[in-house]
């Protein structure tokens, strides 16, 4: 369903909006619990290591073609919020030769770098292979996941978060089936959690586009659509590569720390592995607000209302400061319990390091939220340079944390490197905020 949020009360809209991108969110993280919990339970914690020890080279290449085929699409809702119809289409077809191109460099980038990328991360040599495989596979469907959020993001430009949200809980509950079956009865070990989430994805891109096709005539293109234009494309590969970049450097200092992490050996790994997917499923209420405010801001900037904006991120700032309270709560309370049912008589030292690291990062969540909220706002209106720059700074600090603080303190400094990123890349989005929409549009 096409909506327009340029009419109609902010909050309600971005709450209304984020509901389903929070529930397909939810799919998606407990389709990654469900992988990681039936690699535990059916082939043991080295198995589990071997996929997190390479996580962080699978969450690079993803949050890459999320954040790419988001800046693309910014441009869409942009001249979707503007009435030009003409444009949404335009958009459309410079968007795709966009995610072509990125497509391909990223596969040729992973073929010729993953050895090397794999030394740096110090990937123990008892999971060396399953770890390599693993993540082999998956980056050679990177066309496959690029395509997916591509053509969600296309859907969501247009103000409709729902038909997402059923394609998500879709490839996740066909993820879930094909690892099951493919590690439990095809005895394919690790490489079938893979070959899984690669069959899984291709399904729910063929189903994604027949129903584009047949639902949304607005993005349906012609041939005349097809002109290309290097100032057209200029506009969305402006806000496209920014993004790009900026959450290139992010997982670059994820993979400092993983590479840290993995120094420390397999249980500190399979400790870690758990918590950060405990924690990504914990915060999804907090990235479906902002996922909800890009969409909102970009078809506002369009209609040239700024101070829905402002009303917008004022309202959405202060429900997200109440949920990251409520989800500190109830992670401080339940983290350990969680953290040891994934795995079959869970060792003790596991279930102490995923559960430190825990209580340590639910006390910045309002700043994580913070980021995603001022962000994506700074993103939709054409303005990705602070969001850049506070990637950076999340850089410095989680490579400081992960490298100087681990030498110190041994592998428990590990548990500040993410919420000290949180708490600097906050400020620096905070000020970019002001600058460019509460003082610029006032």
């Amino acid at each position: 369903m096409i909506n327009d949020m340029t009419k109609g009360v902010p909050l309600k809209l971005i709450l209304l909006f984020s509901i389903p991108i929070l529930i397909g969110n939810l799919f998606q993280q407990f389709y990654q619990l469900a992988d990681i919990f039936i690699v535990g339970r059916l082939l043991g914690e080295n198995a589990l290591a071997a996929v997190g020890a390479s996580a962080p080279v699978y969450f690079m290449y993803l949050i890459i073609a999320f954040s790419f085929t988001g800046g693309l699409t910014a441009v869409t809702a942009q001249r979707f919020g503007a009435a030009d119809y003409e444009g949404v289409r335009r958009s459309v077809t410079h968007s795709i030769r966009a995610s072509v191109v990125l497509s391909f460099i990223l596969t040729l980038v992973l073929v010729s770098f993953l050895h090397p990328v794999m030394a740096l991360l110090n990937v123990p040599e008892s999971i060396y292979d399953d770890s390599y495989n693993f993540i082999l596979i998956l980056g050679l469907a990177m066309f496959l996941m690029v395509g997916f959020n591509l053509l969600s993001g296309f859907i969501r430009a247009l103000g409709d978060s729902r038909t997402p949200l059923y394609f998500l809980i879709f490839s996740s509950l066909l993820n879930i089936v094909f690892n099951f079956v493919l590690i439990k009865y095809a005895q394919m070990g690790v490489i079938g959690s893979a070959c899984g989430t690669v069959a899984a994805i291709l399904v729910s891109v063929v189903c994604c586009l027949i129903y584009i096709g047949k639902k949304f005539p607005l993005l349906r293109v012609t041939k005349q659509d097809w002109k290309y234009s290097r100032e057209f494309m200029h506009e969305h590969l402006h806000i496209a590569i920014p993004m790009s970049i900026q959450f290139s450097i992010l997982s670059c200092s994820i993979m400092i720390i993983q590479a840290v992490c993995n120094s420390f050996g397999e249980k500190i790994i399979v400790g870690f592995t758990i918590a950060l997917r405990v924690e990504q499923l914990a915060t999804q209420p907090m990235l479906a607000l902002g996922l909800a405010m890009a969409t909102f801001a970009a078809q506002n900037f369009g209609a040239k209302r700024m101070a829905r904006v402002r009303k917008g991120v004022r309202q959405t700032a202060l429900l997200s400061f109440l949920i990251s309270l409520f989800l500190s709560g109830l992670v401080f309370t339940c983290g350990r319990d969680i953290i040891g049912c994934f795995l079959d008589n869970p060792d003790p030292q596991v279930v102490e390091i995923g559960s430190g690291y825990l209580s340590v990062s639910i006390m910045f969540y309002f700043f994580l939220g913070m980021i995603f909220i001022f962000k994506n706002t700074l993103q939709s209106i054409g303005k990705p340079y602070y969001p850049l720059a506070s990637g950076f700074v999340e850089l410095g600090i989680r490579s400081f944390a992960a490298i100087i603080l681990a030498h110190f303190i041994g592998y428990r400094g590990i548990y500040y490197a993410s919420p000290l990123a949180w708490l600097g890349g906050a400020l620096v989005v905070s000020v970019g905020y002001y600058i460019n929409v509460y003082k610029a549009h006032r």
